[in-house]
């Protein structure tokens, strides 16, 4: 890492965020940060650094020095740029004591020197390497046309030496505005296209394209060479690059690139315009990780139609019936006149509903089923970065989500108890019977005994009689009331268990499926606003 890469790319801290707020760039800025924490966790941690330096290098770029603007001329060995850089100065750097680098080190030249060491210092040139040309002699009156510039010589960009690579990429992202120097013989070549031009398609407004040496193509190719390198540039995604055709040498178009130079540092914007590019630049590629997918939620039906189906897998429309019948069941027993009891048994069914219900296993595939058909639609509706997460939030847990339903489904009280009462109304149908039974014994004892005359009278009957009529009477009484009594009973026993078992599907499926489906598409959507935000 060369001197000042660090300064270059640190330090925004809070007076970047000073120098922002309130602002177009800063609310950009504001959006990039909320969707690099959005995307934190789901989106490589590289990337997501790479794109934080950028808005940090975004910030810390606007709070130095808004007079100056940094133009870097950068090229390819032989393109003609130092020439060309040397031109647009002034000056030939050898003949004033600076000697052409041969170090991995840059160049500048500066026009208006007061506010510009701390751009410089954030940019990384070294003083050894800094030419203040409004100190030199021979400053020109025109010169002042250029007031406010930083003009950086940049190393070859097709060096063999690595550290003039690492020097170049180093500045070609911190200038507020480029200026490549392309040579007629050289120009298609894929090294500055695929590593400079294709990358930066989001900064065609800091870039400028000179074809150098155009007084060695004859004057009727000039204008077909230039067309074929707008044709190239626009296959770049840069079919707006203003392309001028120059001769440093014989310095045709030079005042014409001159003059776009100082255009473009008047106007000030520049700086501001390289600002969005690298924000919008560092959108896309965390937008190309992350999705660009619109954010959608699943409605609320969604899940309940989940909860529905894991609740038919835990057998719970089942268990409920088996309630309503089996409590049915044994709370008419209860109040049914015994020799009508007596009459049902034997039926199987009947046996069968007389038992507890129980709730069984859940059937996980069903479950599995249920889920992974949920986390497939969820995943439809973000982008393909971020679908492997909703898909692992919304089944990364069926294991637990299978375990719990069977512990808790299984603490739900099914309410298979029978109401105290019932009992005490079953030993009463016996005693009944048994007055009933007891009376017609008596009274037909005494009537083979011969002793009917003695029995006592009631109301002109035999006491005997009396009492088994009463048993009787009584009996069907209590059979028709406890009848009535029961027929809601059953209902209400299956509608509050089904309540609780249903109550505790909601809690497992909310738990383990929807609230972590649902922060990630909330992080998702909160992801997409921030690069919405980000983006021009």
């Amino acid at each position: 890492m060369t001197q000042g890469s660090d300064t270059a790319t640190t330090g925004s801290g809070d007076l970047g965020d000073l120098a922002t707020r309130g602002t177009p760039v800063g609310d950009r800025v504001s959006g990039l940060t909320d969707a690099v924490t959005a995307a934190r966790g789901r989106v490589p941690d590289p990337l997501l650094d790479e794109v934080t330096t950028a808005a940090e290098r975004a910030t810390g770029r606007l709070r130095l020095s808004a007079r100056h603007t940094v133009v870097a001329i950068a090229g390819a060995t032989g393109s003609g740029k130092s020439s060309t850089y040397n031109a647009l100065t002034g000056l030939e750097l050898s003949s004033v004591g600076i000697r052409r680098p041969t170090t991995s080190w840059a160049t500048a030249v500066v026009w208006g020197s007061e506010g510009a060491g701390e751009l410089l210092d954030w940019i990384g040139i070294p003083p050894r390497h800094q030419t203040m040309r409004d100190s030199m002699l021979d400053t020109r009156r025109e010169d002042n046309a250029l007031d406010g510039v930083v003009l950086l010589d940049l190393p070859d960009h097709d060096s063999t030496e690595v550290s003039h690579h690492l020097e170049v990429d180093r500045l070609v992202a911190v200038a507020d505005l480029m200026v490549w120097i392309l040579d007629p013989q050289k120009y298609a070549d894929a090294a500055v296209h695929d590593r400079y031009f294709k990358p930066m398609a989001t900064h065609q407004d800091v870039i400028l394209v000179a074809l150098n040496h155009i007084d060695t193509v004859p004057v009727e190719r000039r204008q077909a060479m230039v067309d074929d390198v707008r044709r190239l540039l626009a296959e770049d995604g840069l079919p707006n690059v203003q392309v001028l055709a120059i001769s440093a040498k014989e310095g045709i178009g030079m005042d014409e690139l001159r003059g776009e130079i100082q255009r473009r540092v008047r106007d000030k914007a520049s700086t501001t315009a390289r600002v969005e590019a690298d924000l919008a630049a560092a959108a896309g590629r965390l937008e190309a990780a992350g999705g660009d997918v619109a954010a959608r939620e699943l409605p609320a039906q969604r899940f309940g139609d989940l909860e529905e189906s894991v609740a038919d897998a835990a057998g719970v429309s089942a268990v409920v019936d088996t309630i309503e019948r089996s409590v049915g069941s044994r709370a008419r027993s209860a109040v049914t006149w015994p020799p009508l009891l007596l009459a049902g048994r034997g039926d199987p069914e009947v046996e069968a509903l007389d038992r507890e219900p129980r709730v069984a296993p859940v059937d996980r595939p069903r479950v599995d089923t249920a889920v992974r058909g949920l986390a497939d639609e969820a995943g439809d509706g973000v982008g393909k970065g971020w679908a492997p997460h909703v898909r692992t939030a919304a089944t990364g847990r069926l294991g637990e989500v299978g375990d719990t339903l069977d512990r808790e489904l299984g603490k739900v009280d099914l309410g298979g108890r029978l109401p105290f009462w019932l009992p005490l109304v079953r030993v009463l149908h016996w005693l009944l019977l048994l007055a009933l039974v007891g009376g017609l014994a008596w009274w037909g004892y005494a009537a083979v005994a011969g002793k009917s005359d003695d029995l006592t009278k009631v109301a002109g009957l035999p006491l005997p009689l009396v009492l088994a009529i009463a048993g009787l009477v009584l009996g069907l009484v209590l059979h028709v009331v406890g009848r009535t009594l029961v027929s809601g009973l059953a209902r209400t026993r299956a509608e509050a268990a089904e309540e609780d078992l249903r109550a505790v599907v909601h809690r497992v499926v909310d738990a383990e499926v929807a609230q972590p489906v649902t922060r990630e598409l909330s992080a998702y959507a909160a992801f997409r606003r921030g690069i919405t935000a980000a983006k021009p």
